[in-house]
Protein backbone atom coordinates (compact mmCIF):
# COMPACT_ATOMS: atom_id res chain seq x y z
CA UNK A 1 0.00 0.00 0.00
CA UNK A 2 1.03 3.42 -0.72
CA UNK A 3 -0.35 7.07 0.61
CA UNK A 4 -1.42 8.84 -2.76
CA UNK A 5 -3.24 12.11 -1.91
CA UNK A 6 -6.10 13.31 0.30
CA UNK A 7 -9.14 15.12 -1.30
CA UNK A 8 -10.43 18.04 -0.02
CA UNK A 9 -13.40 19.29 -1.52
CA UNK A 10 -13.97 22.98 -1.81
CA UNK A 11 -16.46 25.77 -2.38
CA UNK A 12 -14.31 28.31 -4.43
CA UNK A 13 -11.55 26.76 -6.18
CA UNK A 14 -10.12 30.62 -7.04
CA UNK A 15 -9.78 31.10 -3.34
CA UNK A 16 -8.67 27.61 -2.00
CA UNK A 17 -6.06 27.51 -4.83
CA UNK A 18 -4.97 31.42 -3.84
CA UNK A 19 -4.26 29.91 -0.35
CA UNK A 20 -2.83 26.57 -1.10
CA UNK A 21 -0.70 27.93 -3.85
CA UNK A 22 0.15 31.48 -3.24
CA UNK A 23 -0.23 31.30 0.48
CA UNK A 24 0.85 27.97 1.69
CA UNK A 25 3.19 27.46 -1.23
CA UNK A 26 2.20 24.66 -2.74
CA UNK A 27 2.59 23.45 -6.70
CA UNK A 28 -0.30 22.76 -8.83
CA UNK A 29 0.48 19.21 -11.04
CA UNK A 30 -2.64 18.32 -13.14
CA UNK A 31 -5.75 19.36 -13.45
CA UNK A 32 -8.93 17.34 -15.11
CA UNK A 33 -12.14 19.32 -16.03
CA UNK A 34 -15.16 16.64 -16.01
CA UNK A 35 -17.87 18.56 -18.02
CA UNK A 36 -20.14 15.40 -17.81
CA UNK A 37 -19.43 14.99 -14.01
CA UNK A 38 -19.67 19.00 -13.63
CA UNK A 39 -16.36 18.92 -11.39
CA UNK A 40 -12.67 20.01 -11.71
CA UNK A 41 -10.09 17.99 -9.54
CA UNK A 42 -6.65 19.99 -8.96
CA UNK A 43 -3.68 17.97 -7.79
CA UNK A 44 -0.77 20.12 -5.50
CA UNK A 45 2.06 19.00 -4.10
CA UNK A 46 5.43 20.30 -2.34
CA UNK A 47 7.73 22.63 -3.74
CA UNK A 48 10.22 20.37 -5.36
CA UNK A 49 8.10 17.14 -5.38
CA UNK A 50 6.92 18.06 -8.71
CA UNK A 51 8.38 15.69 -10.84
CA UNK A 52 7.91 13.03 -8.28
CA UNK A 53 4.19 13.75 -7.94
CA UNK A 54 3.30 13.77 -12.11
CA UNK A 55 4.97 9.98 -11.41
CA UNK A 56 2.39 9.66 -8.74
CA UNK A 57 5.43 9.11 -6.23
CA UNK A 58 5.33 12.09 -3.92
CA UNK A 59 1.72 12.62 -1.90
CA UNK A 60 -0.63 15.28 -3.03
CA UNK A 61 -3.79 17.28 -2.12
CA UNK A 62 -6.83 17.13 -4.49
CA UNK A 63 -8.98 19.44 -4.47
CA UNK A 64 -12.58 18.47 -5.92
CA UNK A 65 -14.65 21.55 -6.65
CA UNK A 66 -18.13 20.89 -8.00
CA UNK A 67 -19.77 23.07 -10.60
CA UNK A 68 -22.97 22.48 -8.78
CA UNK A 69 -22.67 24.79 -5.71
CA UNK A 70 -22.66 22.79 -2.25
CA UNK A 71 -22.57 23.52 1.00
CA UNK A 72 -19.68 21.51 3.01
CA UNK A 73 -20.19 22.11 6.96
CA UNK A 74 -17.49 20.92 9.46
CA UNK A 75 -13.97 20.85 8.12
CA UNK A 76 -12.64 20.19 10.91
CA UNK A 77 -14.08 16.76 10.86
CA UNK A 78 -11.73 16.54 7.90
CA UNK A 79 -8.72 16.62 10.24
CA UNK A 80 -6.07 18.43 9.01
CA UNK A 81 -3.52 18.48 6.18
CA UNK A 82 0.35 18.10 7.94
CA UNK A 83 3.52 19.92 5.90
CA UNK A 84 6.68 19.72 7.05
CA UNK A 85 8.63 23.62 6.81
CA UNK A 86 12.42 24.52 6.76
CA UNK A 87 11.82 27.50 9.05
CA UNK A 88 8.14 27.69 10.86
CA UNK A 89 8.34 31.50 11.87
CA UNK A 90 9.22 32.37 7.91
CA UNK A 91 6.12 30.05 6.91
CA UNK A 92 3.34 31.53 9.68
CA UNK A 93 4.82 35.48 8.98
CA UNK A 94 4.49 34.60 4.86
CA UNK A 95 0.75 33.35 5.87
CA UNK A 96 0.17 35.99 8.02
CA UNK A 97 1.45 38.51 5.38
CA UNK A 98 -1.00 37.08 2.77
CA UNK A 99 -4.10 37.73 5.18
CA UNK A 100 -3.94 33.98 6.84
CA UNK A 101 -5.17 33.59 10.87
CA UNK A 102 -2.55 32.06 12.70
CA UNK A 103 -4.68 29.43 14.51
CA UNK A 104 -2.17 28.24 16.88
CA UNK A 105 0.65 29.87 16.43
CA UNK A 106 4.45 28.25 16.51
CA UNK A 107 4.83 29.07 20.23
CA UNK A 108 7.29 26.13 20.87
CA UNK A 109 8.99 26.97 17.74
CA UNK A 110 8.23 23.61 16.10
CA UNK A 111 4.37 23.29 15.22
CA UNK A 112 1.62 25.74 14.46
CA UNK A 113 -1.84 25.46 12.43
CA UNK A 114 -4.20 27.58 9.71
CA UNK A 115 -7.32 26.77 7.85
CA UNK A 116 -7.97 26.91 4.56
CA UNK A 117 -11.05 29.01 3.24
CA UNK A 118 -13.21 25.96 3.58
CA UNK A 119 -12.23 24.82 6.85
CA UNK A 120 -9.30 22.82 6.80
CA UNK A 121 -6.97 22.61 9.61
CA UNK A 122 -3.44 22.42 7.75
CA UNK A 123 -0.48 21.45 10.14
CA UNK A 124 2.99 22.89 9.53
CA UNK A 125 6.00 21.21 11.67
CA UNK A 126 9.26 22.84 11.63
CA UNK A 127 11.84 19.95 9.83
CA UNK A 128 14.39 18.65 11.83
CA UNK A 129 14.66 19.96 15.75
CA UNK A 130 12.43 23.08 16.66
CA UNK A 131 13.52 26.46 16.58
CA UNK A 132 14.12 28.67 19.92
CA UNK A 133 11.30 30.07 21.08
CA UNK A 134 10.77 34.04 19.98
CA UNK A 135 8.65 36.53 19.67
CA UNK A 136 5.73 37.42 18.64
CA UNK A 137 5.29 33.70 18.19
CA UNK A 138 6.34 32.70 21.94
CA UNK A 139 3.64 35.42 23.54
CA UNK A 140 0.74 34.89 20.30
CA UNK A 141 -2.52 33.44 21.53
CA UNK A 142 -4.33 30.93 20.33
CA UNK A 143 -6.84 32.22 17.40
CA UNK A 144 -10.73 30.27 16.57
CA UNK A 145 -10.13 26.85 15.97
CA UNK A 146 -7.59 24.57 14.95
Amino acid sequence: MRYLHTMVRVRDLDASLDFYCAKLGLVEVSRVENAGGRFTLVFLCAPGDEELARARKAPMVELTYNWDPEDYQGGRNFGHLAYAVDDIYAACQRLMDGGVVINRPPRDGHMAFVRSPDGISVELLQAGAALPPAEPWASMPNEGQW
